[in-house]
């Protein structure tokens, strides 16, 4: 759980960066559902080559917490992003939290306590061939949702961009799990592998147009749904995931909770980046003056 905690802390923090970069990488008039160019604008950001940092560095701590953890339980944990987001917002761009998001960020921490307590070791379900197809052809799919998105009204287009993007999260989720031999001949045989790559890459990029596109709140929203509840139902259906004896239901309130706390701060999905800071606030008020 320490690491699935840590790829959070990682990930939180990195969308800070990212979102800074995301809005300062925009180009006006531009209204495409998904636009690979943005991708490579950002990319020359520094804050958003530090969030990718932090990003690799959070995967490889989500690797190891997927190999020993269900999946509902590390999801869980990855959703909780949005606290430290909050809280990093807080302390570094002067965002101010209201009563209820710093509810909602306790809210979220008993959540992830209940599932520590409640989660077992992962599933022994290795997956079906058919399973891992079917993860290739669900991050295909994002792909198509993402081009067609574009067309959609602004509130309908985030929602669409955002849930396509954690679709995608959870395409990773699930196929970490799939992949059992690193050999380079395996892995090029491995449907799975292919499936990680596209859905980890199309997560990155629809979430990056959602961000820069639409509503920051409804876009993390179905970022949230998408890479948890999906994810999840696979571990236990066909991966085996299951709960210590006799804490299934606590498992299962301690899921919801962490969820609908992560939703309360969808705001944070990204950071403002126009928050301003002491000396900002203090430099403002010199030119009010003169």
């Amino acid at each position: 759980m320490i690491c699935a905690l840590g790829a959070a802390v990682c990930f939180g923090t990195a969308s800070v960066l990212q979102a800074v970069a995301a809005r300062a990488a925009a180009e006006p008039g531009s209204d495409s559902g998904v636009d690979p160019a943005l991708l490579l604008r950002a990319l020359r950001q520094w804050r958003y080559v530090a969030g990718l940092a932090l990003d690799g560095f959070g995967f490889a701590l989500q690797i190891i917490a997927l190999r020993s953890l269900p999946i509902y339980a590390v999801g869980a944990a990855l959703a909780a992003s949005l606290a430290v987001t909050a809280v990093v917002a807080a302390r570094l761009l002067g965002v101010r939290l209201s009563g209820v998001e710093w509810s909602a960020v306790g809210v979220v921490c008993a959540g992830l306590g209940m599932l520590g307590l409640a989660s077992g070791g992962e599933g022994h379900g290795s997956g079906s061939a058919a399973l891992a197809w079917s993860m290739l052809g669900i991050a295909l799919g994002i792909l198509l949702i993402g081009a067609a998105a574009g067309r959609l009204p602004e509130r309908s287009r985030a929602l669409v961009l955002g849930l396509g993007a954690g679709c995608g999260f959870g395409v990773v989720e699930v196929t970490v799990r799939l992949i059992d031999d690193v050999s380079p001949a395996a892995l090029l045989a491995d449907p799975a592998a292919y499936a990680l790559l596209l859905g980890g890459g199309s997560a990155f990029l629809l979430l990056t147009s959602a961000l820069q596109r639409g509503s920051v709140t409804t876009a993390t929203a179905g970022m949230v749904l998408g890479e948890t509840i999906g994810p999840a139902l696979v571990g236990v259906v066909w991966l085996g995931d299951r709960t210590r004896d006799g804490l299934e239901w606590l498992a299962v309130t301690g899921f919801v909770v962490a969820v609908a706390g992560a939703l309360a701060l969808a705001r944070f999905g990204e950071a403002p980046t126009d928050a301003p800071g002491p000396a900002t606030g203090t430099a403002e008020r010199d030119r009010c003056e003169n």
